[in-house]
């Protein structure tokens, strides 16, 4: 014969089980989330990497080509300045005159 207490017993035990089998279900759920997490943000750190080595070689690219039109330009304004001495001098002065009377206006 059972008394009230064995039965209680008995269920205790069950809901016991089941809490366990519960509990091991959503710890399998949580881990699982956690690594589609963290292949998640893996697979972003490696695109944010890529594309700022992508970034950085495009700038080193660009800061060449400027260089090499400033230096271009440079060769262009001094050969000017030695093939039309009278011109670049006169040049020179009027851009002094406009100048000073800009920056003395106020």
């Amino acid at each position: 014969m059972n008394t009230t207490n064995e039965t209680a017993g008995r269920q205790g035990m069950g809901n016991s089980g089941a809490r366990s089998q519960t509990t091991d279900h959503l710890a399998t759920k949580m881990h699982e989330t956690v690594d589609r997490v963290a292949e998640t943000a893996r697979n972003a750190e490696q695109h944010i990497r890529s594309r700022v080595a992508d970034l950085g070689d495009h700038a080193r690219e660009t800061e060449e080509r400027a260089l090499r039109t400033l230096e271009s330009n440079w060769q262009k304004a001094r050969s000017y300045v030695q093939d039309n001495p009278l011109m670049s001098a006169g040049i020179a002065f009027a851009t002094g005159v406009i100048l000073s009377s800009l920056l003395t206006r106020r």
